[in-house]
Parts: C-alpha cells; sequence; structure tokens
C-alpha cells in the first residue's frame, strides 16, 4: 500500500514514509493510492477469531514489505489490551462498543496501533520523534495515554480552552512524563490549523523530526478499519448480507476508516454520516455543497467539528465523485434536544446508558431504519465513547449516575499541568524548539 497527498503536489511515499511525516510536504493528506483486494482473507475470518488477531493478519497483509509477521504481532500485542465488543439493542440492530480501552474512547483503537508502530520503526532506526497533535475531547487524552512512556517519543497535545469536558481535561493534562499539554485560546480548528502550519514549515519539521497522531496521520486510520471487519466477522454474515454502519462523527477520520475498509472488501451496504448541528458533511450530502465554517458548542463536543480535515480523504478516495459519496454515505443531523431525549430512550428502551456522541448515533440509525426499512436488514452503531466520561448529562436524563471506570476516576485525582497559549504559529514554533531543540 503506498500513499500520496490530497493535493497531489508531492510523490508517492511508503506507510512508514507516511507514518513519520503525519501531513504531505504539500499540505495535503496522505491517503492511499490503491486499495488492496482483502476480500478472500476477510472471508477466511472465523466468528471465534480475536480482535488481536485479525489485527495481527490485516497488518501484516496490508504492509507484507514493510511490517514482518514478528513485526505485526509485536505491533498489536503492545497496542491492543483491550478489545470491541459487540451488543444487540434490537432485532437488526447492533451496538459496537468501542470504549473498552484506557481513556475509554474509541481513539484508544488508533492511538495505541500509532504508538506501538512508532515505537518499533523508532527502536529499528534508532531515532526519535516528536508527536504534534491537536484534540477536541478523546483524541488528546487516548494519545496521551498510548504514547505514555513510548521509547524515543515525545508527545505535545494542543487543545480548545474550556472546550473539552473537565473529564477530558483532566485525561490529557495529568499524565506527565514525555507528554506536554498546551491549552489554547480558540476552538478545535485553531489547534488543527496550527499543527498543520507546524507540519508545513520546513525548518521546524528538520530540527524536531515532527509526525502527528490524530487522524491526519494514516496510522491512525488504518487500524480504525480493523474494527469495521472485526465487527462484521462477528455477525457472521454471508457475503451476500452486508451491513450499515452507522457512524458519529465530527472530523470524519472513523468514516473514513470504515470506507478503506469497504474498499478493501468488507461488504458493508453503506454508511450513516451521524452529526450534530455541526452538520458540514451531511448538507454536502444533500446539497453538494462543501462550505465549511466555525464550530458550534454542542453536547457531544468530540464531534463540535467546522471544517472536518478527513472530508479531503473521502472525496479523494472515491475519485472525486460526489454521486458516489452520496450513494454509499447517508448523512443525518441530531440536535442537542434530540440527543438527550435519546440517552433518555436507550435506557428506558434497551436497558443501557449511552454518552451523548453514541446517542447522536442511535438516532441517525433509528432514522434511517424508519425512512429506508428495506435497506436497514442489520445496523451497527459504533458506541465511541463511555458514558461515565460523561456523568453529569447522562444522570441527568436517566436518573442514574454511571458507573466510572477506575482508569477515569485516577485521572480526577490528579493536578492539572498545561501551558496556556494564543492561537498562532509562531508562539508555538517558539515552545517547541525551546523545549525539544
Amino acid at each position: 500500500m503506498r500513499f500520496a497527498s490530497t493535493l497531489k503536489r508531492a510523490g508517492e511515499v511508503s506507510f512508514r514514509q507516511a507514518v513519520f511525516t503525519g501531513l504531505a510536504p504539500d499540505g495535503g493528506l496522505y491517503h492511499p493510492v490503491t486499495q488492496p483486494d482483502l476480500r478472500e482473507l476477510i472471508y477466511s475470518f472465523k466468528d471465534e477469531l480475536s480482535f488481536k488477531q485479525i489485527a495481527e493478519a490485516l497488518t501484516h497483509t496490508l504492509f507484507p514489505e514493510e511490517i514482518s509477521r514478528s513485526g505485526a504481532k509485536r505491533i498489536i500485542n503492545r497496542a491492543f489490551s483491550f478489545t470491541p465488543k459487540l451488543i444487540s439493542l434490537e432485532d437488526g440492530m447492533e451496538m459496537l462498543e468501542l470504549f473498552h480501552g484506557p481513556t475509554c474512547a474509541f481513539k484508544d483503537f488508533g492511538a495505541a496501533f500509532l504508538a506501538s508502530t512508532l515505537e518499533e520503526f523508532l527502536t529499528e532506526e534508532n531515532s526519535r520523534a516528536v508527536i504534534l497533535v491537536a484534540t477536541s475531547g478523546d483524541t488528546g487524552s487516548a494519545v496521551a495515554r498510548a504514547f505514555y512512556r513510548k521509547k524515543n517519543i515525545d508527545v505535545v497535545i494542543l487543545y480548545p480552552s474550556g472546550r473539552v469536558s473537565p473529564m477530558q481535561e483532566k485525561q490529557l493534562t495529568t499524565v506527565g512524563g514525555n507528554i506536554t499539554a498546551l491549552e489554547i485560546m480558540g476552538t478545535f480548528d485553531d489547534c488543527q490549523r496550527m499543527v498543520k502550519l507546524a507540519f508545513m514549515n520546513k525548518e521546524l519539521n528538520s530540527s524536531l523530526n515532527l509526525t502527528s497522531a490524530n487522524s491526519i496521520n494514516p496510522g491512525r486510520l488504518i487500524p480504525q478499519a480493523f474494527y469495521y471487519i472485526y465487527a462484521y466477522v462477528q455477525l457472521q454474515k454471508s457475503p451476500e448480507d452486508s451491513v450499515i454502519f452507522c457512524v458519529p462523527s465530527g472530523n470524519f477520520g472513523n468514516l473514513t476508516a470504515g470506507v478503506y475498509a469497504w474498499q478493501w472488501g468488507l461488504p458493508a451496504r453503506g454508511f450513516i454520516a451521524a452529526t450534530n448541528i455541526n452538520d458540514v458533511v451531511p448538507e454536502y450530502l444533500q446539497t453538494g455543497r462543501f462550505r465549511p465554517r466555525p464550530s458550534i458548542d454542542t453536547l457531544s463536543n468530540a464531534m463540535d467539528v467546522g471544517n472536518p480535515s478527513n472530508f479531503e480523504r473521502l472525496i479523494h478516495g472515491l475519485g472525486g465523485d460526489a454521486a458516489a459519496m452520496r450513494r454509499l454515505i447517508h448523512g443525518e443531523r441530531v440536535t442537542d434536544p434530540e440527543t438527550k431525549e435519546m440517552i433518555k430512550k436507550a435506557h428506558e428502551r434497551y436497558g443501557r446508558l449511552i454518552d451523548p456522541h453514541t446517542a447522536v448515533g442511535i438516532e441517525a440509525a433509528l432514522r434511517f431504519k424508519a425512512k429506508f426499512p428495506q435497506k436497514a436488514n442489520h445496523i451497527i452503531v459504533l458506541a465511541t465513547a463511555h458514558p461515565g466520561k460523561f456523568c453529569s448529562i447522562v444522570e441527568a436524563e436517566t436518573g442514574v449516575h454511571p458507573k466510572i471506570p477506575e482508569s477515569l476516576e485516577e485521572s480526577l485525582h490528579r493536578t492539572k499541568e498545561a501551558t496556556l497559549m494564543a492561537g498562532g504559529l509562531q508562539e508555538l514554533s517558539s515552545f517547541l524548539k525551546d523545549k525539544f531543540s
């Protein structure tokens, strides 16, 4: 698998080069030039296989010249002490729980794989790297935990001041060690812009060996495709009986990973892009116009993205064909009042406590079932975060206080350590040079 920039002004690179570079030198995002045909491998998987076994087989098959079988085994074993869990909500609708990792959010999967892969590569090369990442919530804490104490790696996380939940902030600002948190006076889009500008600064890159760990980096996206395949295998459907995946979406990395799995041969009938009122992509699917705009604060804060960077990858991955995207992806927009109502209904209807992001997904899936019953034989909703990360919202709607996982509880008692910074490249550049040069 080779990678190229979405802006088409940079040459093709290997997976290893794409992982270390993060952002293409022309400012575009790396995307696969061609997608491998893995249908035979996917259909050979049996439901008794563990997630780790499936991930190991996929890793080596995707990158046989760059990651040996033994290397794939080391990477996967170091990365995944946790697994997805597929549960039934009602007839024809399942929920894929992706919050059983150390920070109780789906982003643990991509972050853990990337951290383990970079450590493997850096150990081979006897070199060092600085990870620079922007977060709207869960990415930062997932990266902090995944990269903590990894050999030859330092991590700098940018997050928008006052725009992540208190628990999310605690998780990404209390790790210490090789993890540094920068509290940016601005939005997530400002954080993302600063990171992109830093990667485009040749002097900064050459002196610090910068790379990224959010969905800018293809090393984060590729492993997220693995749990789509795992979920399909767990259902034990025949190739003809495909499923629809409903994906709560903000920066659209998770949905992009699902589209990659589909291009490899996963027999998915399509995808539902479930957003909050930051509905740039659903609007595009409806009107054909992509209109980035400032993000709006919502209950599902990790999805508060007004200019989703992975839209570039989606449109390029589908050959720039807007009609093809509309055939594959259906968009749904869910408001905060509808999110609250679904948190309540999920508890009453399914006996489940769910977080606001998952609530957006379930609401969108139920709407799709009502609109297109003939297409909705099996919908799998991705449950992206543990309800214990949003206790006040969940308790207000259900009357039940979610149990906070032990890994989250510990972070609440630690002291926040973060550097407050304005939203500009110059200040970020000076900080990075002073700390790591």
